[in-house]
């Protein structure tokens, strides 16, 4: 029987052995803490569900998953230092969890997003995809582990380019450099990730669990020094007149004017 949760901003259901974890924050789906603790809170719920082989994680709307929102003053709530559990905690859980994942990534997958698609197994995506790591142009340092997953899975070079840069990188050129791992029209997304999602499925699963843990073994420590790090540096410039320069030039979609201060 498929755990119930009380989700606002995602819904769970299960299709055979595959479970499909929907965001459902349409357009675009920004991200906050709770939807990150939303999505974590699914994951382990579907660690327990012995009917759950495999997982889908998919979202609606124009975007998978466009980051922080620094239009409506949220994005600034998500960085902003404090006593309260950090967002970077709830995305640790992610990487905690034991069930393979795979995304399907439709639009863009930008900042955070970017960190969030990188936290499936594999990525089934279409030409419209896009992936940024836009952290640089907003006078801003990479976050959500992406100075260790990126690496990981482009190797570090491609990394190294995409953090400094901030340059968006489409769906065919994504398959290429290894960000995605299958590429099909839009219309065949969602059951191409499922198609992948099955054929996991079908394999012993307490094999696939063991093999999946020594193939990740020490992404979670990794992952954890990696947004130690990251937390203390982006404290430190969301201070920076740069970082105010490229949140204003963000919003008024120009070109930022940054003076390293």
């Amino acid at each position: 029987m498929l755990a119930k949760f009380g989700y606002s901003d995602i819904d769970v259901s299960l299709q055979g052995h595959v479970a499909l974890v929907e965001i459902r924050r349409p357009p675009h789906n920004y991200f906050n803490q709770e939807l990150v603790s939303q999505l974590a809170t699914a994951f382990e719920l579907l660690d327990d569900e012995s009917q759950c082989r495999a997982i889908v994680l998919a979202s609606q709307g124009k975007s998978f998953c466009a980051g922080a929102n620094f239009d409506d003053g949220s994005g600034h709530e998500i960085i902003a230092a404090g006593d309260g559990r950090h967002l970077y905690e709830d995305a640790a859980r992610l990487f905690a969890t034991r069930k393979p994942i795979v995304g399907a990534i439709q639009g863009a997958a930008v900042g955070g997003g970017l960190g969030l698609a990188l936290v499936p197994d594999f990525r089934v995506g279409c030409p419209e995809a896009r992936f940024c790591a836009n952290f640089t142009m907003l006078g801003f340092h990479p976050g959500f582990g992406l100075t260790c997953t990126l690496p990981a899975l482009v190797g570090q070079q491609k990394a190294n380019l995409m953090l400094y840069t901030s340059r968006r990188i489409r769906g065919e050129e994504a398959l290429a450099m290894g960000l995605l791992d299958v590429l099909v029209p839009a219309d065949r997304l969602r059951s191409a990730a499922f198609d992948l999602a099955d054929e996991i499925a079908g394999a012993a699963p307490l094999g696939v669990m063991e093999t999946r843990a020594t193939m990740r073994a020490g992404l979670l420590e990794r992952f954890r020094a990696a947004t130690s790090r990251e937390k203390q540096v982006q404290d430190r410039l969301r201070t920076t007149e740069d970082f105010r320069e490229g949140i204003a030039a963000s919003s008024q979609r120009r070109k930022p004017d940054f003076n390293g201060i």
